[in-house]
């Protein structure tokens, strides 16, 4: 089993010059690079942008819907890589209310995984298919208040890694959070990010 190393890409505003930082999240199989490339079309202007690299191109190892301990240390090696960065974000004078997530697919898996154990005012986070991690999902680790940070989650219906049940599941703890949720989920959508899921993430982004 494998965890993670801290590799960084990084594009937009040097973070000294930013007002607003993102973390990308790629999805399984991907890449820190390719997670980036979608900046060309979302509003990221006054931002600084940090997508990590996983290793062996993998945030876990199975399922995001298998027991947790079978994704371990590989989860927690992902989690700890994320807040690593949050803080050093932080460190250079960003926010936490000025600080955006977004994940694709494993990444968008990650990205909620990690905002609703670490609830609080974030810009926003933006999940593309994606739902919260484990066989059953354990209420203890999800604490705070996200006191109404805007959260994008869509997926398509059926898709093949993400059923759309443990995405309503999620859904419903995260607004129990609260989180201003909206959920878009897309008849027979492929396993992708189309263009108007694009642009909702932009009305998140450009606030």
């Amino acid at each position: 089993m494998y965890t993670h190393h801290k590799q960084i890409v990084t594009a937009g505003k040097p973070i000294e010059q930013a007002t607003k930082a993102i973390i990308m999240l790629h999805g399984r199989g991907a890449s820190a690079s390719g997670i980036i490339a979608l900046k060309d079309h979302l509003e990221l202007n006054d931002y600084a942008i940090f997508a990590p690299q996983a290793t062996e191109h993998s945030w876990y190892p199975y399922s995001f819907m298998a027991p947790v301990s079978n994704n371990q240390p590989a989860l927690d090696s992902a989690l700890g890589i994320i807040g690593d960065l949050v803080a050093d974000i932080m460190g250079k004078g960003i926010s936490q209310e000025n600080i955006y997530f977004l994940g694709f697919s494993q990444g968008a898996c990650l990205t909620l995984e990690y905002i609703t154990r670490n609830a609080g005012r974030y810009g926003g986070a933006i999940a593309f298919t994606g739902g919260l991690i484990g066989e059953k999902l354990n209420m203890a680790n999800y604490t705070g208040d996200f006191n109404q940070t805007p959260v994008l989650i869509t997926t398509g219906d059926p898709d093949p890694h993400v059923p759309v049940s443990r995405v309503n599941e999620s859904v419903g703890i995260i607004k129990g959070m609260n989180a201003n949720v909206t959920l878009e989920i897309y008849n027979l959508r492929p396993h992708t990010i189309t263009a108007p899921e694009l642009a909702m993430a932009n009305e998140i982004l450009s606030r």
